[in-house]
């Protein structure tokens, strides 16, 4: 599926109810494994998984390979989220009220998660016997 945007809504703490939208921003390819975007009391919480149903060796490869470290040396909060289908993500990072700024990380969140996705299914590709 191909995007051309991203919409953050902003959500209230308690009910979890939208409030208003915060932004709509163009994005590049990785924008396909976002599954929330979001904001609560200023911080932007975006979810992302594999894109595609994982079989079950899958799953525990891609947790045990997947580089949080590119997420984290730029400044952002990654945390795994275990309890869905299929590999999940939740990155976490302060909401700027600068459209633009806001524009460029979430677009380098985006070619991050690409980057990481393309190369955990690469270097998962020999290793079934060892999950299996």
């Amino acid at each position: 599926m191909d995007f051309s945007s991203l919409v953050l809504m902003e959500r209230e703490k308690d009910t979890n109810l939208f409030l208003k939208e915060l932004g709509s921003y163009e994005v590049g390819e990785g924008a396909v494994y976002v599954r929330k975007l979001y904001c609560i009391d200023g911080e932007v919480n975006l979810y992302f998984d594999t894109n595609k149903d994982v079989e079950e060796w899958e799953y525990s490869a891609i947790f045990d390979l997947f580089d949080t470290e590119a997420f984290a040396e730029r400044g952002y909060t990654i945390e795994d989220k275990d309890d869905d289908y299929n590999p999940t993500w939740i990155v976490k990072f302060p909401y700027d009220n600068e459209h633009e700024i806001m524009a460029d990380k979430i677009n380098e969140l985006c070619d991050i998660i690409d980057e990481t996705m393309e190369k955990v299914f690469k270097d998962i590709e020999d290793k079934k016997e060892e999950y299996i």
